[in-house]
């Protein structure tokens, strides 16, 4: 029997629930995927569609790409079954084999114990946004008395130093120079 964190990395999400597929749930219970399948067929009222569901194309190409040991589906020209919870448990009592009832218990303990870590998850969720609100609170806080202190900070800007002695101070002039005449006698000597 393997071991419950053997099982657990078999457990996929898909569609928002946690299902194992049908290859690897047929290999769990020691049966082809074939004779799986067939005994759902089979007892098809056993298995509603929250128990059992089919995957399409998207989904079949999503799960090979992600999951290294489904990449043998890769090329199957069907497409899998997907077992939550209570339809693995099912496939345990249709197939009626000794090992598939055994591996059942292990494979319910696997599911409980995915449940127990997403409450876990969920918990920390909730306790990081209580943090993350607490710190929220605490910078606007911290804004309002960087605001308040900013002021003290800032040196205030540079009066302007009296001078120191005696000075006088005279009323502005303004200054014309008048153009000079050029003298005949300059323009003479400096033509000869």
């Amino acid at each position: 029997m393997p071991p419950i964190r053997t099982v657990e990395t078999l457990i996929l999400s898909l569609r928002g629930q946690k299902v194992l597929l049908d290859a690897d749930l047929a290999s769990l219970y020691g049966v082809p995927t074939k004779r799986l399948n067939e005994q759902v067929k089979r007892n098809a009222a056993r298995f509603p569609e929250d128990f059992v569901f089919q995957l399409n194309s998207a989904e079949k190409a999503e799960v090979v790409a992600n999951c290294d040991h489904l990449s043998r589906l890769k090329f199957s020209k069907s497409l899998p079954y997907a077992f939550t919870e209570h339809g693995a448990l099912m496939a345990a009592n249709v197939l009626n084999s000794p090992d598939a009832v055994r591996m059942s218990v292990h494979i319910v303990r696997a599911f409980i114990k995915q449940r127990e870590l997403i409450a876990g998850q969920s918990e920390i969720l909730r306790k990081l946004a209580q943090i993350d609100a607490t710190l929220l609170r605490h910078d606007e806080a911290l804004s309002m008395i960087w605001q308040e202190l900013q002021p003290l900070i800032t040196p205030p800007p540079e009066q302007e130093k009296p001078e120191i002695g005696f000075h006088v101070r005279e009323p502005e002039t303004k200054y014309t120079a008048k153009p000079q005449r050029k003298s005949k006698s300059r323009k003479s000597k400096s033509s000869g």
